[in-house]
């Protein structure tokens, strides 16, 4: 599969704590726009490994998404291997420390998260 931003969806930064802001025309999911949270959290500091439920992002204001560190490392990933969930997965194990299976379960769960909130979507592999 790949998995490629929403059209209208741009990285508009990444500040010094490793935060990925999102900008997207519009809005959906839970929490969109209204500055509460989705997903499961903005993600563990810089360095550690993520636990369950430590990969998601929040809504920061309308049509404006944050991702922790855990987040803007699989966005990066997944856009500098054209949406390559597999690939991406196994640098992400490597960079843990973790088995490829513990990495791509949470990969998986991201990327869900964040088609929920209309940021990602998902596409057959060519």
């Amino acid at each position: 599969m790949r998995v490629r931003p929403t059209p209208g969806v741009v990285a508009a930064s990444v500040d010094a704590d490793g935060c990925l802001e999102l900008h997207a025309a519009y809005a959906t999911g839970p929490g969109a726009g209204a500055g509460t949270g989705f997903g499961a959290g903005s993600g563990p500091g810089p360095g550690s490994a993520p636990g369950p439920g430590s990969v998601g992002g929040c809504a920061a204001g309308s049509g404006r998404f944050r991702c922790g560190p855990v987040g803007t490392a699989m966005w990066i990933l997944l856009r500098r291997h054209d949406g390559d969930a597999d690939i991406a997965a196994g640098m992400l194990a490597e960079l843990w420390n973790t088995a490829p299976e513990n990495a791509r379960a949470d990969l998986d769960i991201w990327v869900e998260e964040m088609r929920d909130a209309g940021l990602l979507c998902v596409q057959p592999a060519p």
